[in-house]
C-alpha cells in the first residue's frame, strides 16, 4: 500500500487549495478513504472521508460547506477541495485508508502541508 499526498501550499486566508492523494498498491475502489489533519503542537484530527463507491462523505464540522472530498477510482486518486480557508486550517494533512469506515486506518501517506497565513 503506497499513499502520496500532494496540493499542499502556503495560501492566504480566503484562498483555496485542491489536496491529491495517489493511491498504489491495492483495490482503491473497495476501500473508504479519508483526509486527517494535525495543526502545529496538536494532535490528529479526522477532516472528511468517503465510502469506496463515492455514495456517502462525511465532514467534521468545522469544514463542512469549504471542504469537499472526492475520489477518482479509475485514477485511484482521492482529493479534497479547500475553499475559504482560514488560518485554523494550517496543518499537514494526510489521506489514510479506512477499513472499515469507522476511522480504523491502517495505512498513512508522507503529509502534504497547508499554511494559512496573509
Amino acid at each position: 500500500v503506497q499513499l502520496v499526498e500532494s496540493g499542499g501550499e502556503l495560501v492566504q486566508p480566503g484562498g483555496s487549495l485542491r489536496l491529491s492523494c495517489a493511491a498504489s498498491g491495492f483495490t482503491f475502489s473497495s476501500y473508504y478513504m479519508s483526509w486527517v489533519r494535525q495543526a502545529p503542537g496538536k494532535g490528529l484530527e479526522w477532516v472528511s472521508d468517503m465510502a469506496g463507491d463515492g455514495g456517502r462523505t462525511t465532514y467534521i464540522d468545522s469544514v463542512k460547506g469549504r471542504f469537499t472530498i472526492s475520489r477518482d477510482n479509475a485514477k485511484s486518486t482521492l482529493y479534497l477541495k479547500t475553499n475559504n480557508l482560514k488560518p485554523e486550517d494550517t496543518a499537514l494533512y494526510y489521506c489514510a485508508r479506512d477499513l472499515t469506515g469507522l476511522g480504523e486506518h491502517d495505512s498513512w501517506g508522507q503529509g502534504t502541508q497547508v499554511t494559512v497565513s496573509s
